[in-house]
């Protein structure tokens, strides 16, 4: 059975990203890419779908030991955890070299003290777990093949081959170090270059390092800040500058329920925001990657934007379930690709918008398609603003007029005014100034309810929507204006559980709710962190710091947050890590930063 979802760790190449549990079982690795098939996904079903366990020997029968400490080295991604056994403490190094050539994931074993029997148990299960690859020698060198996929296997310890795993056992000394290496190339190919697994740890901890050391912000909040842009670096697809919005499929949001999806693709929404949150702390190179990757992903066909793409932009993303897997504790379906990658949902033309501005008002080099682009989404938003859509949330259910989706629609005329009137772009600027005046007039006027001084998840609905929590942030109303200060008000009344975090919106347990979807779900931490920002822009920071540094309370022992955190069972569920609360955990700590509203 898999781990809790915070026992893992994440170590990548930025092209890819492995999940290693407490006791040092890798149980989730798709090669060579984040939406490729899985050659680990006990994650998703039983040991029988694939893992890698690397740790000290256990009695047949028994559960392997769990980690007595972990941590990343440094400002780092490679991860180091070590075991205390009767015989001895012994440490695990695992990582993932930036990439130049094949993709490795590498494990070096370190002795620290005593004499520690270890044991390897590699068993590989490609396509998620569903067909067993023919396990062979090959020039000295274990090789798993099926279809176009091969794995290498390389270490200098020994291996042998039983019910269809490799193992290796052996003892570990005071500094001793042995190493494993698993290296994917497509199998019509020559094998991979032989790994060297300790110039390897050199190159990737220098890359890291150097990589942070480009980080601009300071602040108390730095060790939180740095692991999360880390994270988000580590969930960048390097060839391409898309941004995955988590490295895994099917985590559920309601443990044993039906809200699982596949997150291995690039949400316009999603990497825009962390396009935001690169360009305030320093990352310029990747905000401009970034901004490549859009270009190429909607060239053609701007009118048709898309919700998400793959990561080199992909337009097909076909849903599928995956039958033979039984799911995070029975959380089913497994789904591969996204059904909602079609949707209408109005409010990313306002994300990737300000995702542009952002980019020119911070000085990102001038690229006149980009601009080109902008005033063709626009062109497409006169059209077709005031139509129902999907929403933010991408229900299952009917379309609505989503209060958000309005709110963003003025947020990509809003900067694409302001980018005319920089001088560098040309537009009708007086028809899309009236423009901007008839959709917020629309939305104060059929998103508000003057009774409960509250703006509601849709046009005439009486629910209400965290993502309101956006409007002040957006510059829409000013922060001090009864209607911003009435909404925060009652998101908290309404939407907050019993720990004070946040709900997206309501759901109704068994029946179908607003999204179309039975169950429920836990709170939903980005917008957690966007109600203590709004705490903080309407001068109740201290209320905002507490908040805060309750959800950095959430985190795992590593530093990362999944998608949500479920109240009741007291602990995380959801897609695991997840770009969309790593980015707002940023943006909160800058502006608490900014205002001092810090303890200590």
């Amino acid at each position: 059975m898999a781990g809790r979802i915070e026992d893992y760790a994440l170590i990548g190449d930025m092209q890819t990203a492995a999940l290693v549990c407490r006791d040092g079982t890798v149980d989730w690795l798709c090669l060579p890419r984040f939406d490729s098939h899985a050659i680990f996904a006990g994650l998703l079903g039983t040991g029988e779908h694939g893992f890698w366990r690397l740790g000290p020997a256990y009695a047949p029968g028994a559960e392997p030991p769990a980690s007595a400490r972990r941590t990343y080295r440094g400002d780092s991604l490679i991860l180091e955890s070590e075991w205390d056994t009767p015989r001895g403490t012994v440490r695990v190094i695992d990582f993932m070299p930036p990439r130049d050539g094949a993709p490795q994931l590498i494990r070096i074993v370190e002795g620290v003290s005593g004499r520690v029997p270890m044991r390897s148990e590699l068993r590989m299960r490609f396509s998620y777990g569903r067909v067993v690859p023919w396990v062979h020698k090959q020039e000295g060198r274990t090789v798993a093949v099926a279809g176009p996929d091969s794995v290498w296997f390389d270490t200098e310890a020994e291996t042998y081959g039983k019910a269809l795993t490799t193992y290796a056992d052996f003892t570990v000394a005071p500094g001793d170090r042995v190493a494993f290496t698993i290296s994917w190339e497509p199998s019509h190919k020559e094998p991979p270059a032989l790994p060297e697994p300790e110039q390897s740890l050199v190159a990737t901890e220098d890359f890291w390092r150097d990589w942070v050391e480009h980080c601009t912000y300071h602040g108390p909040y730095r060790e939180a800040v740095v692991r999360s842009l880390i994270t988000l670096k580590a969930l960048t697809y390097a060839p391409t500058g898309g941004i995955v919005a988590a490295p895994t499929t099917s985590l559920p949001e309601d443990i044993g329920g039906v809200r699982n999806w596949d997150y291995r693709y690039t949400w316009l929404r999603d990497a825009a925001i962390t396009l935001s949150s690169l360009l305030r702390t320093g990352y310029r190179e990747e905000a401009r990657a970034w901004r490549e990757w859009l270009l190429r992903a909607v060239a053609g066909d701007p009118e048709n934007l898309q919700i998400m793409y793959g990561i080199a932009g992909e337009r097909e993303l076909g849903e599928a379930e995956l039958d033979w897997l039984p799911g995070y504790e029975n959380s089913t379906p497994v789904r591969v690709g996204n059904g909602a990658a079609h949707q209408l949902q109005l409010d990313v033309y306002g994300e990737v918008t300000e995702a542009l501005h952002l980019g020119h008002m911070t000085g990102l080099a001038r690229n006149d398609y980009a601009s080109v682009l902008q005033l063709k989404l626009i062109r497409y938003l006169e059209d077709h603003w005031n139509e129902p859509d999907e929403g933010i949330w991408e229900v299952r259910g009917p379309r609505r007029h989503f209060v958000h989706s309005k709110v963003m629609a003025w947020v990509a005329v809003d900067r694409t005014i302001k980018l005319i009137e920089s001088g560098d772009a040309d537009g009708p600027l007086e028809r899309w100034k009236q423009l901007r005046d008839d959709i917020h007039r629309d939305v104060c006027e059929k998103g508000y309810d003057k009774e409960r001084n509250t703006f509601t998840q849709s046009y005439g609905s009486p629910e209400l929507d965290a993502s309101l929590l956006l409007i002040p942030q957006m510059g829409f109303l000013p922060p001090d204006d009864k209607r911003v200060i009435g909404t925060i008000e009652a998101i908290q009344r309404e939407l907050s559980t019993s720990d004070g975090f946040i709900l997206r919106y309501p759901t109704d347990g068994k029946d179908e709710g607003v999204d179309g979807l039975p169950g429920d779900e836990g709170a939903f931490l980005a917008c957690s962190f966007w109600m203590a920002d709004d705490l903080a822009m309407i001068g109740r920071v201290d209320e905002a710091r507490k908040l805060f540094e309750k959800l950095l309370s959430l985190r795992n022992d590593l530093g990362l947050l999944a998608e949500e955190w479920d109240p009741r069972l007291q602990r995380q569920v959801g897609n695991f890590p997840q770009a969309f609360s790593h980015v707002p955990l940023i943006d909160t700590a800058l502006r608490l930063t900014a205002s001092g509203a810090y303890g200590g």
